[in-house]
């Protein structure tokens, strides 16, 4: 019988396993930032133990960092710590470490692709729920707890069940506007989300192969919404031409040696998943969320589903609307916003840039918007500036603010205030995620650009 591909890098990464238990799973790469790093640097230092390989662990700060004035010391008490006690472990633990201001800093799943720590085949956790994002590479990747941090710098190892597999294949030709971000809230929204639980996706068919590799890291981004444990692409030749040369990639007879094991993973054609799911990409249009989870997700030009028609409890799907002010049958388009939010691990990428600019060229905010924009790095902020895009975002009257997760998940002062309503491309819009009692919908980078320049939910086909 033939391997999956999520087979062929699991199994090549066990070190021993226990019977009727976990694996020991080795681990290629470790990304650590300042909030779930601390207590396990701590861990070690009171069992009085290093970091076995430091050379395979990158550290950033991204989650606490401010968006504005990152020359100006940290005001928030509890974020300077953590970013203090993130630089500190680093340099006495020998880690690479990108703090405020470095040239490499950034969202610590931008960061990881663009300088090639992320490779095909590779093992990648960081304790951040969206690593899966790293799996577009044809990478195992997943979040961890603290404990599990402190696991990984110690042993360089992992205690983990393995998942079931499942493949979800999208064929079709996307229509005018859909993107890989509405690919991904579309399939949420028909497996809800828990509906991917215990298993690692694999996503398969022409909408995916036809994808860039940005298109590819916002699908396994949000992998982890549907329950999954991780998501993952095969490697191809769009998967070879974005790493290569870049600095931590394999280089000269290096290079050809891992490419000839990189080709190799695939899905063999004998192989069996789990479960099996396919969708027609033609079907899907630009999606939006309308209520508390991911998994609340309908079209741009659809209402909102009533009560009786959901699977879950009905009193929570009320108790969703209720949070967000919605009634059952509400037509989403025409809806007033007040904030919108282009940034974060899930589309804080030159792309998403490119596609938000190409919206609003020649067209001004609306004044009763604030916009947001926040580059997932450094280098993305250059490239923004390089390409002319901050020209033309300052002309439709934007602003550009530093590198950092931002008003994701408000952990600094990028909190959208009570009551108010903002579509955001982020990952997540649970209550008060983005600040106490603020009003979520998720969306892409199109969808933003065109609510931010009518004041309210717009069809971007109609720009």
């Amino acid at each position: 019988m033939g391997q999956t591909l999520f087979d062929k890098v699991w199994d090549s990464h066990v070190i021993k396993k226990i019977d009727n238990g976990p694996d020991v799973l080795f681990i290629d790469r470790h990304m650590v930032h300042e909030v779930t790093s601390p207590v396990a640097f701590l861990g070690l230092k009171k069992r009085k133990i290093k970091v076995l390989f430091p050379e395979k662990t990158f550290a950033t700060a991204d989650h606490n960092t401010p968006t504005r004035n990152q020359h100006m010391p940290v005001k928030d008490l509890l974020s300077k710590k953590q970013l203090e006690a993130l630089e500190k472990n680093a340099k006495e633990h020998k880690i690479s470490y990108w703090g405020l201001g470095h040239q490499k800093n950034g969202i610590v799943h931008v960061i990881g692709p663009e300088h090639g720590i992320t490779l095909p085949g590779a093992t990648i956790v960081c304790g951040d729920s969206h690593t899966s994002t790293h799996g577009a590479f044809g990478a195992i990747a997943f979040g961890i707890g603290t404990s599990e941090v402190e696991m990984v710098l110690s042993t360089q190892c992992i205690m983990q069940p393995k998942p079931k597999k499942m493949r979800i294949t999208v064929n079709g030709k996307l229509s005018k506007s859909v993107t890989p971000k509405d690919v991904a809230l579309f399939i949420i929204s028909k497996l809800s989300t828990s509906g991917a639980t215990g298993y690692f996706v694999e996503y398969s068919g022409e909408v995916f192969s036809n994808m860039s590799m940005e298109g590819r890291m916002t699908v396994c981004n949000l992998s982890i919404e549907m329950g999954a444990r991780g998501g993952m692409i095969a490697p191809d030749k769009k998967t070879f031409e974005y790493i290569k040369g870049r600095e931590f990639t394999p280089k000269n007879d290096y290079w050809k040696k891992a490419m000839d094991y990189w080709k190799k993973l695939y899905t063999d054609e004998d192989a069996i998943f789990d479960k099996e799911i396919s969708f027609n990409g033609s079907l899907i249009e630009p999606m939006i969320t309308y209520g508390t989870n991911p998994g609340m997700g309908i079209s741009i030009n659809g209402g909102i589903p009533n009560s009786d028609e959901q699977d879950g409890s009905k009193k929570t799907f009320l108790k969703s609307l209720e949070y967000m002010n919605y009634r059952e049958g509400d037509k989403i388009i025409g809806k007033k916003i007040d904030f919108v939010f282009l940034g974060s691990c899930t589309n804080g990428r030159i792309e998403d840039f490119r596609a938000f600019t190409k919206i609003v060229k020649g067209r001004k905010k609306a004044p009763n918007v604030t916009a947001w924009l926040v580059p997932g790095s450094h280098k993305v902020e250059k490239a923004i500036k390089e390409e002319g895009l901050l020209t033309i975002l300052k002309d439709s009257g934007f602003e550009l603010r530093e590198p950092g997760c931002s008003a994701c998940l408000a952990m600094n002062d990028d909190k959208i205030p009570t009551g108010k309503y903002a579509v955001s491309t982020s990952n997540r819009n649970f209550e008060g995620r983005q600040g106490p009692g603020s009003r979520t919908l998720l969306a892409s980078p199109i969808v933003a650009a065109a609510a931010a320049i009518t004041g309210k939910i717009t069809d971007p086909r109609k720009l």
